[in-house]
C-alpha cells in the first residue's frame, strides 16, 4: 500500500497553510512534528478528505483519494473528538460500528476487544458524559481503529493521557503499524522516538525534513551540549541559547543546550535526542517525558 501526497497546497484568505507539501508513505508509523500553526491539522484534513487542497493531489495505491472505497480504509481521530455524552462506551462503539458498515456479530466482538486494548472494559457501561478527558481520548482511539483501517490518522492522540496510558497507546500503535500506514501528529516527542519509521518535520506549511529518527538525531550531532552554570548566569544563557533542560542542584544549574556553537569552553557534547531535533529546527518548547 502507498499513500502519495503530491505538491499539496492550501490557502486561506491569502495565507498559505500548506505550501507544496510532498511525501510518500508506505506501511509503518510516521510522525508529524511541528509547532502550532505549522499546518499539521490542515494536512490531516486534506488526507482524510475533510478539506479539498487548493492545489496538488493525494493518491492511495495510485488512485485519487476520496469516495466510499477510500473512506472504508481510513481511520481518523481528530484533535478534539466529539462524543454523544448520553451513550455508554459500549453503545458508542457499536453505534460507530454500524456507521462503518460492520455487522452486529463482528461489532460485538470488536467492541469488546478494543475496550480491553484501551483499558476501558471496566467502564464499558459508564456514560461518556462522566468520562475524564483521558478516558474520552482512549475511546476516540478505539473508534479510530474500529474498522481495522489500512490508513490510520491520529491528531494529537495522547493529549490528556497520563504517562502509563501513553505507553499503552504506543504499544497498540506499534503493533498496528506492521501492516498499515499510520500518521501521528503530536507535540509529545517521546511518542515517536522509538516507534516511528520516519518523522516529518513541518514548519510554516513546508516539509523541512523526512527521515528516520536516528538520521534526524544524527543531523544535529555536535549541536547538543551540557554545561554547568551559576544561578546568576542562567538568564543570560536562556536569552542567548535554546535550553532543552535545566536541572538545579546546590545553587548551580546543569543546562542542556541546543546550539551550533559551543556555549562555553568547558561544555561537553551530548548524544542528541529527538527532542533536541525539534528544538534545533523549531527553536521552541516541546512536551517530553525525558529528564536530565
Amino acid at each position: 500500500m502507498k499513500l502519495e501526497i503530491r505538491n499539496v497546497s492550501k490557502q486561506y484568505s491569502g495565507t498559505l497553510a500548506l505550501d507544496g507539501f510532498s511525501a510518500e508513505l508506505t506501511c509503518g508509523l510516521y510522525g508529524l512534528l511541528g509547532p502550532n500553526g505549522a499546518g499539521k491539522t490542515t494536512l490531516i484534513s486534506i488526507i482524510t478528505t475533510l478539506l479539498p487542497p487548493t492545489a496538488g493531489t493525494v493518491l492511495y495505491n495510485g488512485r485519487p483519494a476520496g469516495g466510499r472505497d477510500y473512506m472504508k480504509v481510513i481511520g481518523y481521530l481528530p484533535q478534539d473528538p466529539r462524543f454523544y455524552k448520553s451513550f455508554t462506551a459500549e453503545e458508542f462503539l457499536r453505534y460507530m460500528a454500524a456507521m462503518k458498515g460492520i455487522g452486529k456479530k463482528d461489532a460485538a466482538a470488536r467492541t469488546a476487544e478494543l475496550l480491553e486494548q484501551v483499558n476501558l472494559t471496566a467502564h464499558r457501561n459508564k456514560k461518556i458524559g462522566a468520562f475524564s478527558g483521558g478516558m474520552r481520548q482512549r475511546l476516540g482511539i478505539a473508534q479510530a481503529i474500529l474498522n481495522d483501517p489500512e490508513i490510520l490518522i491520529l491528531d494529537e492522540p495522547t493529549a490528556g493521557l497520563d504517562p502509563k496510558e501513553r505507553v499503552r497507546f504506543r504499544n497498540i500503535i506499534s503493533r498496528l503499524s506492521s501492516d498499515r500506514i499510520i500518521l501521528v501528529a503530536t507535540h509529545i516527542v517521546s511518542d515517536l522516538e522509538f516507534a516511528a519509521k520516519e518523522v516529518l518535520l513541518l514548519k510554516e506549511g513546508r516539509l523541512l525534513k523526512k527521515a528516520a529518527p536516528t538520521d534526524l538525531q544524527n543531523s544535529v550531532a555536535g549541536k547538543v551540549w551540557r554545561i554547568q552554570a551559576e544561578e546568576a548566569e542562567l538568564e543570560q544563557y536562556m536569552r542567548r541559547y535554546v535550553i532543552a533542560n535545566a536541572a538545579a542542584s546546590g545553587g548551580q544549574y546543569t543546562l542542556r543546550i541546543v546550539s551550533d556553537e559551543k556555549p562555553q569552553e568547558s561544555a561537553q557534547p551530548e548524544q542528541p535526542r529527538l527532542e533536541d531535533v525539534y528544538l534545533y529546527y523549531f527553536g521552541e518548547t516541546y512536551e517530553t517525558d525525558h529528564r536530565l
